[in-house]
């Protein structure tokens, strides 16, 4: 029967500096994430409010409500598209004919959806930004957290291993 002998490895100074200089890294850039979005959401929400388009009163929610929102961007698109289908006897732009006069006002219809759907989409990136970037913090905050600062490790390797990992 064979035994193998138990081998102990210490942290090292420069490897704990790495795992730290991460952590920060992993904080400055969450921080940086979460003001792109929030940039970014307060410039699109400035825009939309800049256009003044008020929700109307058969839509499905926030009637009279100004659009600066997801969800208003979203209510405002989908009751012109059912403004729309009203005014073009239930056809979209594809299904018209080419010398049907509808054709043209269900065309800017259909662009000013995709507009809408668009800052719907900005929205949803700032926040999935953001929520990495509150991630990215926590996960930074760990790793700092785990490794012993340098001046900890220097102490230790003067006194003994900081860690010691049997295997």
């Amino acid at each position: 029967m064979s035994t193998t002998a138990p081998t102990s490895t210490t942290i090292s100074t420069r490897h704990t500096g790495l795992v730290r200089l991460a952590g920060l890294a992993g904080i400055v850039g969450g921080a940086l994430l979460i003001a792109a979005a929030g940039t970014v959401w307060i410039a699109v929400s400035t825009q939309l409010r800049a256009e003044n388009i008020t929700i109307p009163e058969d839509a499905i929610a926030f009637q009279g409500a100004t659009v600066q929102g997801p969800i208003t961007a979203y209510i405002q698109a989908d009751i012109i598209q059912t403004h729309t289908l009203e005014m073009s006897e239930g056809k979209t732009y594809a299904e018209l004919d080419r010398d049907d006069p509808m054709r043209a006002t269900v065309m800017n219809a259909s662009f000013l959806r995709a507009s809408l759907f668009t800052s719907v989409v900005s929205f949803g990136v700032a926040a999935l930004a953001a929520g990495i970037g509150v991630l990215s913090i926590f996960f930074g905050a760990a790793l700092r957290g785990l490794a012993p600062s340098p001046k900890t490790v220097a102490a230790a390797t003067e006194t003994g291993p900081v860690a010691t990992f049997t295997g």
